[in-house]
């Protein structure tokens, strides 16, 4: 029985494949199949670029999908068990998939997912239409990068905090003025990191040192990965506001990220402890700015940037679960988001996971 991670190609890879334009690829990349370990982080640049994020390997590869046609604007979403519509296509039990990130194409309006199934990378395309489709990683544009110091490959501590810090070498990343931004965690002695990769790659740099005021815990820190992250614009200059577990909400300079410098980010909010961010979008509604911020313990926040540019940042500790800075409200309605993106300027796609079952749908922006 061929195993269901094997990249081998597959009258539905053929259709997928003879639907694409790679001959307009913008950046000419070179077609090739991309050594890949895990599938991560997923981000869209233009041009129907698709970055994924490999934190096994260390490794961040792009690879350009040829989907660049549809009508995000009018696709709608609503997909049950989608675990089990997934496993079909990769041959696989739906026991064994975990759903890493989701990402929608800004230019089609269809969602791509990266999974493991068991150790084994997979990637998806859930069309418009419901239907989902294999993405074969075999002879195709792609650029790859790989990140220097990584944590080393290993479990380290012991009982509780036992973990694989190799698993957090890459925790978000984002197509930012030419620049692809990664967070993660470096091999370094302060090791929370943050690096601007220039495009296409070449060789990886260091990444900056990222220092920050943690409110819930009273101190400053340098050794927490940013979870998630979106690109946002304050007084005309390219910022990250980025979230970390327990749970502050930082603003860092993307001009500060100078390989092997530090750079300190101003935390803006802090929104409750024993909570970890799963994803984040920014949109617009009535002429206002929110963050919408799905969480494993604390719901969907959304977050209001009202005058963020005027938040002096938090310096005294916020003890006890509670919140300060920038003001949230949780939207009730939505419960147990694990990944979200948005679809269009109205309507954001989200993944909910209730036990074992998955469902996608499209929902008005809150």
């Amino acid at each position: 029985m061929k195993k269901p991670w094997t990249l081998t190609w597959t009258v539905a890879a053929y259709a997928l494949l003879a639907s694409t334009g790679w001959s307009a690829d913008l950046y000419k990349l070179p077609a090739g199949t991309p050594e890949i370990q895990s599938l991560g982080p997923l981000a869209f640049g233009p041009d129907g670029l698709l970055l994924m994020g490999d934190p096994k390997a260390a490794a961040v590869i792009a690879i350009q999908t040829g989907d660049k046609s549809g009508n995000p604007q009018t696709a709608r979403y609503h997909v049950e068990n989608l675990a089990g519509k997934i496993a079909e296509v990769l041959q696989a039990d739906p026991q064994t998939l975990s759903v890493r990130d989701l990402a929608v194409n800004p230019l089609s309006g269809n969602v791509y997912v990266s999974l493991a199934v068991g150790t084994q990378p997979a990637l998806v395309r859930i069309n418009t239409d419901g239907t989902v489709q294999r993405v074969v990683l075999q002879n195709i544009p792609f650029s790859r990068a790989t990140l220097p110091n990584p944590p080393e490959d290993k479990v380290v501590g012991e009982g509780r905090r036992a973990r694989n810090l190799r698993e957090s070498s890459i925790t978000d990343l984002a197509w930012v003025d030419g620049q692809v931004i990664v967070s993660g965690l470096s091999g370094a002695p302060a090791p929370s990191n943050v690096r601007a990769l220039g495009f296409p790659f070449s060789e990886a740099n260091a990444g900056a040192n990222l220092e920050i005021y943690h409110a819930a815990h009273g101190r400053s820190e340098d050794f927490a990965a940013v979870r998630t992250f979106v690109p946002f614009v304050i007084d005309g200059k390219p910022n990250l506001l980025a979230g970390f577990t327990c749970t502050p909400l930082v603003q860092i300079p993307v001009e500060g990220l100078e390989p092997g410098e530090k750079v300190r980010g101003k935390t803006v909010a802090e929104l409750g402890n024993m909570n970890t961010p799963l994803d984040m979008i920014v949109y617009k509604k009535n002429d206002q700015t929110y963050l919408l911020m799905a969480n494993d313990r604390r719901g969907v926040m959304k977050i209001s940037t009202a005058d963020i540019e005027k938040n002096q940042g938090l310096s005294q500790p916020v003890r006890g679960g509670g919140t300060a800075g920038q003001p949230y409200e949780t939207i009730s309605d939505l419960q147990n988001v694990v990944q979200l993106d948005k679809l269009n300027e109205e309507q954001a796609v989200v993944l909910i996971q209730d036990g074992s079952s998955l469902t996608l749908k499209s929902i008005p922006l809150p």
